[in-house]
Formats: C-alpha cells, sequence, structure tokens
C-alpha cells in the first residue's frame, strides 16, 4: 500500500504543562482524521483536567479555569477519541508528546491504543526533507512549504496546519522513493509510550 492511500488521523493536545508523570494533564484534544489528503471527520472537546492550569500554561494556550470548569473529564472524552481513531495511523509533530499525555490519561481510566496502531512524526519528517531550515516548530515548517498559519497553540489549529504538512511530506517521500507505507513507518514511525493500564477498583458489597 502506497502512504499517500492509508488513513491517518492527526492529533494534538494542550496541556496544563509538559510533566505527564509531574501531574500535568490534558485540557483540550483535536483531531482530523484524513484519507487521501482530505480531510473526512473531525473531532474536537476541552477536557477538565481535575487541576488547576498554570499561568504560564494559559498564556500559551489562552484556555482558562472558566473554559474547562464545566467540560467533560477524561473518562467521558477519551474513549470517544479511541473510537474517532479506529485503526488509523495516529500523527502529530513531535508526536511523542502527544502520546505520552494520550497514553498516560488512557491508562488512568483503563484503556489504551491498539497495539497495532502506528504513530508517525512529521517533526522527523521536517528533519529528513528540509534540513536547511534553522527550526521546525510546526508554524515556521508550514511556512515553509507555503501553508497559511492563522493560530497555533490550540489544538484544533494545529492539527489542520499537521495535516497540510503531512500531505505535503507524503509527496516528497514518493519522489524519494519512500512512498510505501512500510517503508515511511520504518523512516518516520515512532514507538508508543507504554503505561499499565489501572484497573477500576471494585466496589466493596456487604
Amino acid at each position: 500500500m502506497l502512504a499517500r492511500d492509508a488513513e491517518y488521523v492527526v492529533f494534538d493536545v494542550e496541556t496544563t504543562g509538559l510533566s505527564v508523570l509531574g501531574g500535568d494533564r490534558m485540557l483540550e484534544i483535536a483531531a482530523i482524521k484524513m484519507r487521501g489528503g482530505r480531510i473526512v471527520d473531525e473531532f474536537e472537546s476541552f477536557i477538565n483536567p481535575e487541576r488547576d492550569i498554570p499561568a504560564e500554561a494559559q498564556e500559551v494556550n489562552q484556555i482558562t479555569i472558566e473554559m474547562i470548569r464545566d467540560a467533560p473529564t477524561r473518562d467521558k472524552v477519551l474513549p470517544k477519541m479511541l473510537d474517532f481513531i479506529g485503526g488509523a495511523c495516529v500523527v502529530g509533530h513531535n508526536v511523542k508528546f502527544d502520546l505520552n499525555f494520550l497514553c498516560y490519561e488512557l491508562a488512568l481510566i483503563g484503556r489504551k491504543l491498539r497495539d497495532e496502531t502506528p504513530a508517525l512524526d512529521t517533526l522527523k519528517m521536517a528533519k529528513r526533507f528540509l534540513p536547511q531550515l534553522t527550526t521546525h516548530r510546526l508554524s515556521y515548517v508550514a511556512h515553509f512549504l507555503g501553508v497559511p498559519v492563522d493560530q497555533t497553540h490550540r489544538a484544533a489549529a494545529d492539527v489542520r496546519l499537521t495535516g497540510s504538512v503531512l500531505t505535503h511530506f507524503l509527496n516528497m517521500s514518493e519522489d524519494q522513493r519512500l512512498g510505501a507505507l512500510k517503508e515511511v513507518f520504518k523512516e518516520f514511525g515512532v514507538e508508543k509510550p507504554r503505561f499499565k493500564p489501572v484497573q477500576p477498583r471494585q466496589e466493596m458489597l456487604f
């Protein structure tokens, strides 16, 4: 199968900070499903992190406590995200960061991504195909490729940028004879983090 014919779910998360093991949690998750370079479905939700949002995080992503106060918690949002992903390949720019949060918080509710779910990193693709750039930040890469940049550091805007960048890089892969799906994953795939799912607590019956 050619890589351009595969189904991709490009996703991005906004968080309270950088360390999931240090107690930071997701505030927002957004994803688009792509086939043949076209968006065929979308998913987006705020997530109540059940903790405070540091001022530094609010300055970056412009998500305030008031915006997520009545948002659903991870146990309501993430099962829907799993259904949205289905059997697709997940994609992100520096996708290890987003996967770390997604996989950890899935583990907290006793769930996980499918073992066979592949993950692709457009940051690795950017470094391979655009070595001349001094930075490979998403907005900079998009500008270089001629992709309009309206807003960054919000999940929905970032996934659309990443989806457009991915399409460019899949075309570049074919130009460099890396068009086969298995070759693209070999070059630009990443391993998913492994967190042991937490078993739901059993209610005591008296």
